[in-house]
């Protein structure tokens, strides 16, 4: 077997989408914990995010991250000494991603504009030393990843989160088959991969949360537990400003809770395609004093924010393109600061909140019921208090970062062990 010590000499390569991206903090926080952990971590972005906001502690990765472009001399070279020495390796890898991909629009574009990347990668990883790829997304990283296993014979493993996966499945058999191991999120992204791919997979798909560091967010002097009294009840909402969010839907509570006599204030967190239309809906539902709209804002921003906040909603929907969040990891900070959440019965978000226990739920899309959820821990400080201890303890014992963080490096040392 490996040595744990054998662990810092072992490279690691991060891959994802876009980088930096102030909405994938889980990503950032998990690289920073693996490097805690004595790993080495490079990472390989797919594209480079245009960010107007980037994450003080995600500023190191991004001066030392390796960007490329889709084309350039150096890519083109790479591609063409893969074809002469193992032309039918190549090509047998670019038409078989071809062909599975046909149904699928996206995927096939994908397919096909980031091979050439995926070769070029491929090639540095070979002169960096990267012993296992990881890449966080069952979409166009995982694709890459599998092209890069293909050519190079370096291990891979992949995250499926949410839409990511739900979305589209197409060519997620032979990325799930051909992995070294398949991380989900949830349980229910691992019945999914399994149903897609073959029930052969079920020991190698390994349900591991994203997690967070609970002492970063608990505070001490958390008056959440506290009568509202007759104090307008805070509300925050936090996320990218888009249909699988649900916001329009919490926006139709909150004009319910005016119709009820209810104050509150409510503050929206972030930015997004929908923020026109929310803010448009807002002021025809009359609901523009008590409706904030703070745009992209930095983790530290967010924190404070909910902190202040009573409640924190999540109004999580299946969008119309067939997109669905995973668990989102706001209600696992949120869970951890002790502010109580209302989010929506749909994917994994129930192995995170146990309704009436660790948070409150409702049914997707249901402005009746999470008006209802509103006002039921707006009058009740002692089931906040529940909620707030019982929230806590779920995450300490099933979201903590440092502890699935070390679940992902025992696999990845397992696999690699195993080839010695």
């Amino acid at each position: 077997m490996m040595k744990a010590s054998d662990s810092k000499s072992l490279r690691i390569a991060y891959m994802m989408s876009r980088f930096p991206k102030v909405t994938e903090t889980f990503v950032l926080n998990e690289m920073l914990e693996m490097e805690r952990q004595g790993y080495t971590i490079e990472v390989y972005p797919l594209q480079r995010e245009n960010a107007a906001v980037v994450q003080a502690k995600a500023r190191d990765y991004v001066e030392r991250a390796h960007f490329t472009p889709f084309i350039s001399w150096p890519i083109f070279v790479a591609c063409l000494s893969s074809f002469v020495f193992n032309p039918l390796k190549f090509m047998s890898t670019l038409l078989q991603a071809i062909y599975e991909n046909l149904g699928s629009r996206r995927f096939l574009v994908g397919a096909i504009a980031f091979f050439p990347k995926a070769i070029y990668l491929g090639m540095e990883m070979k002169k960096a030393g990267i012993a296992h790829v990881h890449a966080h997304f069952a979409s166009h990283p995982a694709y890459v990843a599998c092209v890069i296993h293909r050519m190079t014979g370096i291990p891979y493993s992949f995250v499926a989160h949410g839409s990511d996966l739900h979305r589209d499945q197409h060519m997620l058999r032979t990325k799930a088959r051909e992995a070294a191991f398949v991380v989900a999120i949830s349980q229910y992204n691992k019945n999914m991969i399994v149903e897609v791919s073959g029930s052969a997979l079920e020991t190698s798909v390994h349900v591991i949360h994203c997690g967070i560091d609970p002492q970063q967010f608990w505070s001490k002097q958390s008056q959440h537990g506290e009568q509202i009294g007759d104090r307008p009840v805070r509300l925050i909402c936090v996320g990218t400003l888009h249909e699988v969010k649900g916001q329009h839907h919490l926006l139709d509570a909150c004009a319910l809770l005016v119709s009820k006599g209810i104050g509150f204030e409510c503050a929206f967190l972030g930015d997004g395609p929908d923020r026109e239309s929310l803010e448009a809906k807002a002021e025809v539902l009359g609901l523009s004093r008590h409706i904030r709209f703070l745009g992209s804002v930095t983790s530290d921003i967010v924190h404070t924010e909910m902190q202040a906040a009573d409640i924190l909603v999540a109004p999580s929907a299946p969008s119309k393109d067939g997109r669905r969040e995973g668990i989102p990891v706001v209600l696992m900070e949120a869970m951890a600061a002790g502010t109580p959440c209302i989010s929506s019965r749909l994917s994994g978000i129930p192995e995170l909140i146990q309704d009436g226990e660790t948070g409150m739920l409702t049914d997707p899309g249901n402005a009746s019921q999470i008006a209802e959820a509103i006002g039921i821990l707006q009058s009740s400080a002692d089931l906040r208090r529940k909620i707030q201890s019982q929230g806590l303890e779920k995450i300490k014992r099933d979201f903590s970062l440092k502890g699935n963080v070390s679940k992902l490096a025992t696999l990845i040392l397992s696999h690699h062990a195993t080839k010695k």
